[in-house]
C-alpha cells in the first residue's frame, strides 16, 4: 500500500526503516497517521522479507505530538457519543466505537505490541505527548543527542494514552512515571537514559546506523518463528498473575519450535555451522495467538 504521512522502506539485510513523514509539521500524529502506522505494523509483522523494525522521523522532529491544528476534536472523536466502558467491551470493532471513542494512539500502541518482528525507536528530535508514547511499546529506544521527551498530558488537561500507563511503569518504575505524568515537562536525553527510557545517546548523524546495526544483530542466524515468538511471550507473559498462565505458553511454544527450526538449530549446532532457518513469521506455530 502507499502511504501519505510514513515511509516503509526495507533494507537487504531485512531491516525495515519505518520513517515518520510529516517534516514540516515537525511529524505531527494525524488520524490518517495512525491508520498508516497500524497497517504497517500489520504488514511488517507478515512480511517475510522484514527481520526487523527501526522506528524514526524526517527532518529535526521525532514526533512532536497530535496536530492541534485540525478543525473539530483534534483527537479525532466523535463528541456526539456518550461511551461506556460496557460498549468498549462489548463493541470494541464496533466502527462507531473503533473511529468515534478508541484512542487512536493506544490502537497504534496494540499494534506494535502485536507485531512479531523486534521494534527499536531511533529518536532523532522532539518525541511528545503521542511521539513518547508511541515508543514504549518499542523494545528498545536510542535516542540523538538533540532527543526530547515529554508525557505533557496534563497540562492540556488531558490524560496519557497509547496504553502508557500500562508501558511506562514497567520500563521506568512506578514513581518515575507518576512524576513524568504529573510534571507533564520535557526532559532531555540525558535524563531519559538515566532514568531507563532509552538504551544510548547517539550522535545525530550516526543514530539510524548504530540502531540498524543492534537491530541486525538480534536477528542475523536467527529463526523469524523464534524471535516472533520470543517477543510476544516475553512482554505477555510477563504480565500474567501466575507463571503457571507463562508454563503454559512455553510448553506448547516449545513444542512446536523444536518440531520446526530446532531441529535445523541443533542441527547447525552439532555441525558447527551456520543455522539456515525455513521457518516464517507469516506461519506461525498453530497456538499462536494463543
Amino acid at each position: 500500500m502507499g502511504y501519505e504521512t510514513l515511509r516503509y522502506e526495507v533494507d537487504g539485510d531485512g531491516i525495515l526503516l519505518l520513517t515518520l513523514s510529516r517534516p514540516e509539521h515537525m511529524n505531527a500524529f494525524t488520524v490518517q497517521m495512525c491508520e498508516e502506522l497500524v497497517a504497517a505494523y500489520a504488514r511488517a509483522s507478515v512480511d517475510d522479507a522484514v527481520r526487523a523494525v527501526i522506528v524514526t522521523g524526517e527532518g529535526r522532529a521525532f514526533c512532536a505530538g497530535m496536530d492541534l491544528s485540525r478543525p473539530g476534536n483534534v483527537f479525532g472523536l466523535d463528541e456526539s457519543l456518550r461511551p461506556t466502558m460496557t460498549d468498549l467491551r462489548d463493541r470494541l470493532d464496533d466502527p462507531e466505537i473503533h473511529q468515534g471513542v478508541r484512542d487512536t494512539g493506544g490502537r497504534v500502541a496494540m499494534a506494535m505490541l502485536g507485531c512479531l518482528k523486534p521494534i527499536v525507536g531511533a529518536v532523532n528530535g522532539a518525541a511528545v505527548g503521542i511521539g513518547s508514547t508511541m515508543l514504549l511499546p518499542m523494545d528498545f529506544r536510542f535516542a540523538s543527542e538533540k532527543a526530547r521527551f515529554g508525557f505533557v498530558f496534563g497540562k492540556l488537561g488531558i490524560t496519557p494514552e497509547a496504553c502508557s500507563t500500562w508501558f511506562l511503569p514497567r520500563l521506568v518504575g512506578m514513581e518515575q512515571a507518576l512524576e513524568w505524568f504529573y510534571r507533564a515537562e520535557i526532559f532531555d536525553a540525558a535524563e531519559a537514559l538515566a532514568k531507563g527510557l532509552v538504551r544510548r545517546i547517539c550522535a545525530s548523524e550516526t543514530l539510524v546506523e548504530e540502531a540498524r546495526a543492534f537491530a541486525l544483530s538480534l536477528v542475523k542466524d536467527r529463526s523469524p518463528v523464534s524471535i516472533g515468538m520470543i517477543r510476544q511471550m516475553t512482554w505477555r507473559n510477563s504480565a500474567y498473575s501466575t507463571p503457571l498462565d507463562a508454563h503454559l505458553v512455553e510448553s506448547l511454544s516449545m513444542f512446536y519450535t523444536s518440531i520446526g527450526d530446532g531441529k535445523e538449530g541443533v542441527a547447525a549446532f552439532l555441525e558447527k555451522r551456520a543455522p539456515e532457518f525455513a521457518g516464517r513469521a507469516s506461519a506461525m506455530p498453530p497456538f499462536y495467538p494463543w
